[in-house]
């Protein structure tokens, strides 16, 4: 069956009743998980990933893939009307945002950033669609010493996953390592650092590890912060003929911009938006205009924001490898569903990613339809308490991480990670890499085991075998960019933050 017909079942299937539910409802949740200061897609998938343990696979991600581009959309809201950016990638969208909010038109900020985030994400899917299966295709041909060189491949996302410090990274990502030997021996079904505790013997939940550094985490961070938010009154939100007129070429190049270099290693959301902003000024016949209020400095980032969203999904659906912190999240979703991440994914599973895919297609139609008429919404959910918001995640948390496994040890060891997480993060220590190593360890460990018994014990087989050379070769060359990469974009980024400080 070629693309168009694979995509036509997918949208039979997705739009389901039950699977069409389950996109709305994401949507919805990921908005409003994004739409409270300091909680960004990363924090609004682990929240509301323990709710998804009870789907069956497919609604559970649709429904964990609307709650990641809901969040997306979601932070735009705060950074807008309450100069309050949920995470760095929506840093440049407050320089203009909340400007335009002060002179009354954050309605219009808004509506803007909702109608770019919306071309910006159907273009990404429109590649995933065409590219992914390709990639997939000439995937298909790895074995046991290909695999292991492509999660090599894999382990370098570490680099772009650590920010500033690529030895804190790299530390966190050996504790991950670490935390996934815990359980039964792949090779020997031999318990491994359990400690004499059963509980462990099925090794550390994927869930409670998620929703302990992530959830209960930002939690503790909020109440500490003892965050306050207070919005302007919204009052229009459509743009006009002209602000439209304005602000669709700043959005074409904002997304042209966050795709293609979101294809890149080390170019997160929290790089492109900041290139698309400086490049949006860069061809401005009056650049003086920005960080005062100008609809292109909302338009552009917002839209790379997004494109470089939907460019990660290439990577994740055939090679399962993560660009970001929520995509390594959606990772982890789709190995505790039991599904195999990468080209195995389209081979064994083609009904499940096809319906997925289309499912994004429905999720950037329903996020155009649901939030220009609930702005309004989501501006008065920004004002509720942290005081009465932090607890009640809390027991979201305990009951989604008891659900799993019905264990009460699984609730202890989400809230034990919690404490973790808030001091690393607190102290700035990156998690995604030790996520990131959680879920890629055990088949790093699988496949070596593999090729070893294939060749002997030598490991020559992973040079002699032309794929497996070939994935080794780039793992070093991706390795070698993604540390020119981060190098020069934190000095960006530190620039471009310097210059956003001094115009507000």
């Amino acid at each position: 069956m070629d693309v168009l017909g694979h995509l036509a079942s997918g949208f039979a299937a997705a739009l389901s009743p039950v699977n069409l539910t389950m996109a709305v409802l994401g949507s919805l949740l990921g908005t409003l998980v994004g739409v409270l200061p300091g909680l960004g897609p990363t924090a609004a998938i682990a929240i509301l990933f323990p709710l998804t343990a009870v789907l069956a696979p497919v609604p559970a991600i649709i429904m964990l893939s609307a709650i990641y581009y809901g969040a997306m959309y979601g932070g735009s809201t705060t950074a807008i009307l309450l100069n309050i950016p949920g995470e760095v990638a929506s840093v440049p969208t407050s320089w203009d945002g909340y400007p335009m909010a002060q002179q009354g038109r954050g309605g219009v900020a808004l509506g803007v950033a909702a109608i770019g985030s919306f071309i910006a994400g159907t273009f990404g899917v429109v590649a995933l669609t065409l590219f992914a299966p390709l990639l997939a295709d000439q995937a298909l041909r790895f074995g046991p010493p290909e695999y292991f060189a492509l999660m090599v491949l894999a382990f370098t996302a570490v680099v772009s996953l650590s920010g500033a410090s690529l030895s804190r990274g790299i530390a966190m990502a050996l504790v991950g390592y670490l935390l996934a030997l815990v359980g039964m021996g792949p090779a020997t079904a031999q318990p491994r650092f359990t400690f004499g505790f059963q509980d462990l013997y099925g090794g550390v939940d994927l869930i409670a590890l998620i929703v302990g550094l992530f959830a209960i985490s930002e939690v503790f961070l909020g109440i500490e912060e003892a965050r306050v938010a207070i919005a302007a009154k919204i009052t229009n939100i459509f743009p006009s003929r002209a602000d439209l007129r304005q602000s669709l070429p700043a959005i074409l190049r904002g997304t042209g911009i966050g795709f293609f270099l979101g294809l890149l290693p080390g170019c997160a959301p929290s790089v492109t938006v900041f290139v698309a902003y400086d490049a949006e000024k860069k061809v401005a016949k009056q650049p003086e205009r920005f960080g005062r209020g100008a609809i292109e400095g909302v338009a552009a980032p917002e839209s790379a924001n997004n494109a470089t969203s939907s460019a990660g999904f290439i990577p994740l659906m055939a090679l399962g490898i993560p660009a970001s912190p929520p995509l390594a999240l959606l990772l982890g979703g789709l190995t505790v569903y039991g599904l195999s991440p990468g080209p195995l994914l389209f081979e064994k599973s083609p009904d499940f990613v096809w319906t997925v895919i289309a499912s994004l297609y429905v999720g950037n139609v329903i996020l155009l339809i649901l939030n220009l008429p609930l702005i309004g919404l989501w501006v008065r959910l920004t004002r509720i308490p942290y005081g009465i918001l932090g607890p009640l995640i809390l027991l979201l948390c305990f009951l989604g991480t008891y659900s799993v496994r019905n264990s009460l040890f699984d609730v202890g060891v989400s809230l034990a990670l919690g404490v973790v997480g808030y001091v690393l993060r607190k102290y700035h220590w990156p998690l995604a890499p030790m996520v990131l190593s959680f879920i890629l360890g055990p088949l790093l460990e699988k496949n070596l085991i593999q090729a070893l018994s294939m060749s002997g014990g030598s490991l020559l087989i992973f040079v002699q075998r032309r794929l497996s050379l070939v994935l080794l070769v780039a793992a070093v060359a991706l390795l070698l960019l993604s540390f020119w990469l981060i190098r020069g974009t934190v000095k960006r980024v530190e620039l471009a933050t310097a210059e956003g400080a001094e115009l507000s």
